[in-house]
């Protein structure tokens, strides 16, 4: 207790002088530091359109990509779940499956079973390709 004692210091106050302090005007740099933010806000905000046109016509490509690919990605999901609410309806997936049997059967029987009628197939088939490639020569 004697030991805190001796560590503690005497400090005088005087109460009867008064000191002058220097008064800041906190208003005027308020006020210049919001009119420089704001302008400089305002002045990116007006040339957000220029920013933003510039970016996609620079990135049109890949953009159109990236948003395909999700565009095809949510609509396989939502046609899987779809397909997969249809299948917990008890009576509808052995018809589908009783479905699939009968035109693998016909498909087989019409197009695969003759020769001529694989050359038909093929015929079919080049002249699809050809419709949405368009016409290339092979490599072959």
């Amino acid at each position: 207790m004697q030991q805190k004692q001796d560590t503690i210091q005497q400090v005088e106050i005087n109460a009867t002088e008064a000191g002058s302090l220097a008064k800041v005007s906190n208003s005027e740099k308020t006020s210049n530091q919001f009119g420089d933010v704001k302008n400089q806000f305002l002045e990116t905000f007006s040339e957000l359109p220029a920013i933003i046109s510039g970016f996609f016509g620079q990135y049109k490509k890949p953009i159109l990509t990236l948003v395909t690919v999700v565009g095809l990605i949510i609509t396989f999901k939502v046609i899987l779940a779809v397909l997969e609410s249809l299948n917990d309806i008890p009576l509808l997936a052995p018809t589908f499956e009783l479905i699939g049997i009968i035109y693998s059967g016909w498909f087989t029987y019409r197009y695969l079973i003759r020769a001529s009628n694989r050359q038909e197939l093929s015929a079919e088939i080049k002249a699809w390709k050809e419709q949405i490639l368009g016409n290339r020569p092979s490599d072959s």
